[in-house]
């Protein structure tokens, strides 16, 4: 089975050397940037599946590049950095990245939580409806394709998938730790607020009116529920 293609984007010459290392010898194709700037053209000249993002870098810095990134493509974000708060994790992850790794890792927490990151929801006949209809807002699952009209609305593989999980059980609590082990991985279940951060983020493209949510509501000290009658 194929790999995918990662890019990482740090300034510290012996931290890629070493990350790409592991990572070839996992069967992924590789590739290096210096800078955000680097790592921004190299993504306007070729598909990448995942992007290794060090916060802390000389020019733009990891936040903006995540920005401009994200503001363009739907490529997996993972953030890497020394800091270690709540707040810089919600920072990064507003930002438009899938995940937050803090440094120093090990190969295996890396190499699980890219797993983790390029991980999708399967589409099968049995899995709920493969169209769902949210006022004027079309998704459709099999060609993971969101539109309101004629506008398209662009998800990320995150927020598809949370999206998705929803549908497959609506108008059920689904816990938090059940969505996060669902669309992260079984390592996952206390980043309560990576939910936070992605369930607004989709607020935002799909509701009406994001600050009174009329579809993905929340369920206090539950999880989330996605009203889809």
């Amino acid at each position: 089975m194929s790999k995918a293609k990662i890019l990482i984007v740090d300034d510290e010459p012996q931290l890629r050397r070493v990350i790409s290392t592991t990572l070839v010898a996992s069967g992924y194709t590789v590739e290096q940037a210096r800078t955000g700037e680097e790592a921004l053209n190299r993504l306007r000249e070729q598909k990448y599946d995942l992007v290794l993002l060090d916060l802390n870098m000389p020019g733009i810095g990891g936040l903006e590049t995540c920005r401009e990134i994200r503001w363009s493509s739907d490529v997996a974000i993972i953030i890497l950095s020394v800091r270690n708060s709540e707040k810089d994790k919600v920072q990064a992850l507003d930002a438009g990245a899938d995940d937050y790794v803090s440094k120093p890792f090990s190969s295996p927490e890396l190499l699980a939580r890219i797993r983790a990151a390029l991980r999708r929801l399967p589409v099968s006949p049995d899995s709920g409806s493969q169209v769902l209809v949210l006022g004027n807002v079309t998704v459709n699952f099999l060609q993971r394709r969101v539109s309101a009209g004629d506008k398209e609305i662009r998800l990320t593989p995150k927020e598809f998938d949370l999206l998705q999980y929803l549908a497959n059980n609506p108008d059920q609590p689904v816990p938090h730790r059940k969505l996060l082990q669902a669309v992260w991985g079984p390592d996952y279940g206390d980043e309560v607020e990576y939910l936070r951060v992605f369930i607004n983020q989709l607020r935002k493209k799909i509701e009406p009116d994001p600050s009174h949510p009329a579809y993905i509501l929340t369920e206090p000290w539950v999880g989330y529920r996605l009203h889809a009658s």
